[in-house]
C-alpha cells in the first residue's frame, strides 16, 4: 500500500530538519498562511525578524520582505520561493532616480515605505509602515522638511492627519488603486449599514467611505472588535483568511475593483506568485537565496532599526 504525504506534512518535516522558519504576509494564499510559523503585516514581520534563532527564513511574501529579514538577518539563509514575487510600489522608484531627487533637496528627512528596495531605504532617514507611519512622521520635528516615498497615497493620508508638509514620490500600488468608487458605492446601497474598512495606500476618494482607515494588521483588529457589524474591505483580498479565522460568521465583502476579475475583488499578481510546491521546493533546494551587499545592508539596517525602535 503507498501512502500518499501530504504536501503540508512534507513542508512540516522539512522545516524541523532544517532548522527553519516561515514568515507569511497577510496577502499570501490560504494554504500558505496555514504552514507558516508567523503570519503578520509588514511591522509585524519585521519585529518578528528582529528575533529568529533558525537557520533558515523561508519569507512567503515579497522580494522587499525578504531583503529586510536579510538586511536584519545577515548571517541566516533568507530564501523566497519565487523571485518574480516583486512589487509594484518598489518598482516605481528606481535608486537612481530617486537618488537624484533627494539630492535636490539636501536638508530634507527622507522617510520611506517599507514596501522599497534595499537600495531606496539605504538613502533613507527613516522607515515606516503603514502601521506606524504617523509614529515616525510625528518623531521629526515639525520645522524640519520631509520627503515621503514611494506611495503617495499613504503620503497624502499622513499629510491629512498630521497637517506636515510633505514632498511626496509619484509611485502608487497597483492593487490599491485597483477599487472602483461607483462599484463601491453601489455594493454599499445593497448592503445598507455595512462598515467600511479602508488600507491608507487606496485613493483618497476610497478612504473617504471608509469608518476606519489602517494597515492590514489594525484592519484585523477593528473587525475583531467590531464584530457584529457587515464589513467591505478594502484591501488585498488575502486579509480575508485570516479574518474569517479571528471572526466566523462575520460577513465580509471584498471592495469591488474598476476591471472585471474571477474573484471581483483585488488581487496581488506579485503576492500570489508564491505556490505551496514552490514554498516547499525553495526550503528543499535552500533556494532561491536573498543577498544584499554588505555596504547597502548596513545603510539600510540604520533606517529600519530606528523604526522599530520607534515603534516599541
Amino acid at each position: 500500500m503507498v501512502v500518499k504525504v501530504d504536501l503540508k506534512d512534507k513542508i512540516y518535516k522539512l522545516k524541523k530538519e532544517k532548522n527553519a522558519v516561515i514568515l507569511a504576509h497577510y496577502y499570501q494564499r490560504p494554504e500558505i498562511q496555514e504552514v507558516a510559523d508567523y503570519v503578520g503585516d509588514s511591522l509585524g514581520l519585521s519585529q518578528k525578524a528582529t528575533g529568529i534563532n533558525a537557520d533558515i527564513i523561508v519569507f512567503a511574501g515579497v522580494h522587499f520582505m525578504a531583503e529586510t529579514a536579510k538586511i536584519l538577518n545577515p548571517t541566516r539563509k533568507v530564501v523566497l520561493p519565487d523571485l518574480n514575487a516583486g512589487c509594484s510600489l518598489a518598482d516605481s522608484c528606481p535608486s537612481d532616480t530617486f537618488g537624484n531627487f533627494t539630492a535636490s533637496y539636501p536638508n530634507h528627512t527622507v522617510i520611506t515605505y517599507i514596501n522599497c528596495s534595499a537600495e531606496i531605504k539605504a538613502m533613507s532617514d527613516l522607515v515606516c509602515t503603514s502601521s506606524n507611519a504617523l509614529k515616525i512622521v510625528n518623531s521629526v520635528p515639525k520645522e524640519k522638511p520631509i520627503i515621503f516615498a514611494p506611495d503617495q497615497n499613504l503620503g497624502k493620508y499622513i499629510i491629512k492627519q498630521t497637517g506636515r508638509d510633505m514632498l511626496l514620490w509619484d509611485g502608487s500600488c497597483i492593487v490599491h488603486e485597483a477599487f472602483c468608487i461607483n462599484k463601491l458605492l453601489e455594493l454599499y446601497q445593497k448592503n445598507p449599514g455595512a462598515v467600511i474598512i479602508a488600507h491608507p495606500e487606496s485613493e483618497e476618494h476610497i478612504l473617504k467611505t471608509a469608518t476606519y482607515i489602517g494597515s492590514t494588521a489594525g484592519m484585523i483588529n477593528y473587525v475583531k472588535e467590531h464584530s457584529k457589524e457587515k464589513f467591505i474591505v478594502a484591501t488585498e483580498a488575502g486579509i480575508l483568511h485570516e479574518m474569517r479565522k479571528k471572526v466566523p460568521g462575520v460577513v465580509l465583502i471584498p471592495a469591488p475593483i474598476k476591471e472585471d476579475n474571477t474573484c471581483a475583488c483585488s488581487e496581488c499578481a506579485y503576492m500570489k506568485v508564491n505556490t505551496l510546491q514552490k514554498l516547499y521546493d525553495c526550503l528543499l533546494n535552500e533556494s532561491p537565496q536573498i543577498d544584499v551587499p554588505s555596504a547597502i545592508r548596513k545603510k539600510a539596517l540604520l533606517p529600519i532599526k530606528r523604526m522599530l525602535e520607534l515603534s516599541n
